[in-house]
């Protein structure tokens, strides 16, 4: 099918745009056929030398990145050259922006992704963290006290408007572009989501360029739904505005492989999972449970998750229990402490200099915790 005019300089443009870097002839052609199918490498590499000058600039051999002022495109920033801010065992944390974090990287230098991004893309921002701080809420539902026990935040998701979701849609297409771009072949990626918001993830970070290969769910029971209709209670005592959550879906993406799933093995040590044992293959639905105080007590964060499920997906994500898994909203370090316990070589990136500092301590605190099974 022929390509509609000026299809490949647009995917082209938004690609370079996205990574806010150069990239190679390969990685760039890899792009296009994410975004537009099938497209023969000659028709990328002649527009790209056709328009050296005019709106790329060439950096290297084969290697490209967009002028400065071509077709009016803002060249983001210089690429970053950090020094990790804690090396804990053999995880290293980095205080940066995780999408200029993940353009400075080499292509093809991460092994897996393991990560539990802002889902409302606003709630961690600087004005709604601090509101969440001062308990507040802002975004964030504060569950009453029963009980006698005092229960974590949630971030209201069921008030995203269209013009959210829509941000949310363009947050995981660009996270995916990186990640496609940062992962070696057949890389994983699993990303912790919630039942409203799956299907733009999983449709979002595919449009990048990575392959949609299912969920893992983790059953556990949460605050959300359930509830009967708002100032209306009394009268319908028997309705639930929608189903209690009982459990909470986990995008698994990769890379897409290059050849055969054992041509991927042999290579790159990626391309599956890893088995629980000779007679278990590592399931897609993990029995868990809310966070346990002593972990929330280690690590204060919205959002964490417990090491006894976080040990078992970041195990399983290294098919041959070699490389390297990333975190690119590594929060208080939960991720990268699971990761120390398996053995694994880790990077996190958080931006937050709050949960950076708590990170820098509960990291080793986590990990250390041997009560947890990661099998």
């Amino acid at each position: 099918m022929a390509k509609a005019p000026g299809s490949i300089r647009d995917t082209i443009y938004g690609y370079l745009q996205t990574i806010g870097g150069e990239a190679s002839i390969e990685e760039i052609s890899r792009a296009v056929v994410a975004q537009m199918g099938a497209t023969s490498p000659s028709s990328v590499r002649s527009y790209l030398n056709n328009n050296v000058g005019k709106s790329f600039e060439r950096t290297g051999r084969g290697r490209y990145r967009l002028k400065a002022n071509g077709h009016d495109i803002l060249i983001p920033a210089e690429k970053l050259d950090l020094d990790p801010v804690a090396t804990v065992g053999q995880a290293k944390l980095y205080e940066a922006d995780s999408f200029e974090w993940l353009a400075s990287e080499p292509a093809s230098s991460i092994h897996a992704c393991v990560t539990d991004p802002p889902y409302g893309v606003l709630e961690y921002t600087e004005e709604e963290q601090e509101k969440l701080r001062k308990g507040k809420g802002g975004v964030w539902r504060i569950p009453p006290s029963f009980d006698g026990h005092k229960r974590a935040p949630l971030p209201r998701f069921t008030v995203l408007d269209e013009d959210d979701r829509l941000k949310l849609h363009a947050f995981f297409t660009k996270l995916g572009i990186l990640l496609n771009r940062v992962l070696v072949p057949g890389g994983n990626v699993i990303v912790a989501s919630n039942p409203l918001l799956t299907h733009i993830v999983a449709s979002a970070m595919s449009e990048g360029g990575l392959e949609v290969r299912g969920q893992i769910v983790r059953l556990v029971m949460t605050m959300r739904g359930g509830d009967r209709p708002k100032n209306a209670h009394l009268e319908f005592p028997d309705v639930s505005v929608m189903p209690r959550s009982m459990f909470e879906p986990w995008v698994v993406l990769r890379r897409p492989l290059e050849g055969r799933v054992q041509d991927s093995l042999r290579s790159h040590k990626t391309g599956g999972f890893r088995r629980i044992s000779d007679e278990r293959p590592f399931g897609d639905v993990i029995p868990s449970q809310k966070t346990p105080k002593r972990e929330r007590e280690l690590a204060a964060h919205p959002s964490l998750k417990p090491q006894a499920f976080l040990r078992q997906v970041v195990r399983a994500a290294l098919p041959l229990g070699g490389g390297t898994v990333l975190d690119p909203f590594a929060g208080s370090g939960s991720t990268l402490a699971a990761a120390n316990a398996v053995g694994y070589p880790s990077v996190g990136v958080e931006a937050d200099p709050e949960y950076i500092n708590v990170a820098k301590k509960a990291i080793e605190k986590l990990g250390s915790l041997r009560q947890v099974d990661p099998v």
